[in-house]
């Protein structure tokens, strides 16, 4: 077999058990319009293994130990699309209300902590990082930790870099730019890395949202953004029940813009579009 051709076609049929699989692992739903995107970037990975077609290759992943397979197949297919300051009203209500509130709340124990749920290759949790510099005068008195997840190991590689085109930073303003980035490539491609004290707030490790949390929170704010689209509602339920349990009274869920809790039984209070409170106490909707 040519290492340079696709194997095969995807059948329609191994496109369910592959769907299936990814269901049962992880939550994320695979509809049937995804079936020539999962073909096209899963026949890199049957060159990579030498093998003769999808079939060989559900066989290997559905018998691979230590699931290493699995992660590899989830990179593939997995869309990464994020940007600095994305959702830019998210930043500004961070900065208005959720620090002061949390800063109220943690007392003496100055403690602050943010959870950035589907991290991606990094611009979320350090655009988190740098509204906490930009916002609290003394944070080297704090303890305050971003922590910043993904199911995709190859997109936290690149995050741990905290090296990005001079194109991936223009939504950071120039005073901020100056201030947290430091050119570490002028030629071919400017390239510029996210330095402290941004970059040592944020803690990276791979989790997978449907997997038990090693974490016990609480969490002042969760960013959870464009990853419950991929899911079912029975699993966003869950999963937004879960962030609820594992953010402080008076904590801040944020969600995508082209997401929305509406038809899902929880518990959070409704702020405004894509932001969500949890009440302060058991039982209580604060107006």
């Amino acid at each position: 077999m040519s290492l340079t051709t696709v194997p095969c076609e995807l059948s329609d049929a191994q496109f369910n058990k592959i769907s299936r699989l990814v269901k049962d692992r992880c939550g994320i739903n695979l509809h049937e319009g995804k079936k020539q995107l999962v073909q096209a970037r899963l026949a890199k990975r049957l060159r990579e293994l030498h093998l003769r077609g999808y079939r060989e290759y559900i066989e290997y992943v559905t018998n691979d130990a230590d699931g290493a397979e699995l992660t590899a197949m989830l990179d593939a297919i997995s869309t990464n699309l994020t940007s600095f300051f994305r959702e830019e009203e998210h930043f500004r209500y961070l900065a208005r209300k959720v620090l002061p509130a949390a800063m109220a709340r943690a007392g003496g124990d100055r403690r602050l902590r943010i959870w950035s749920a589907g991290c991606s290759t990094g611009e979320e949790p350090y655009s988190i990082a740098i509204t906490l510099c930009e916002n609290i005068p003394d944070l080297t008195s704090w303890d305050a930790k971003v922590l910043a997840t993904d199911l995709s190991t190859k997109v936290l590689a690149c995050a741990e870099k905290a090296t990005y085109p001079g194109e991936r930073i223009k939504a950071v303003p120039p005073q901020q730019r100056s201030r947290y980035f430091r050119c570490v490539q002028a030629r071919p491609e400017r390239l510029y890395r996210v330095e402290d004290p941004a970059r040592s707030l944020v803690h990276f490790a791979r989790l997978n949202l449907m997997d038990s949390w090693p974490m016990k929170g609480p969490f002042d704010a969760v960013f959870c953004r464009n990853v419950m689209i991929y899911f079912e509602k029975p699993t966003q339920a869950e999963l937004v029940n879960r962030f609820c349990g594992i953010l402080a009274p008076g904590g801040t869920l944020f969600i995508g813009h082209s997401e929305s809790l509406t038809g899902i039984e929880h518990t959070m209070r409704y702020v405004q579009p894509t932001v969500y409170e949890k009440p302060l106490r058991p039982g209580q909707l604060k107006t």
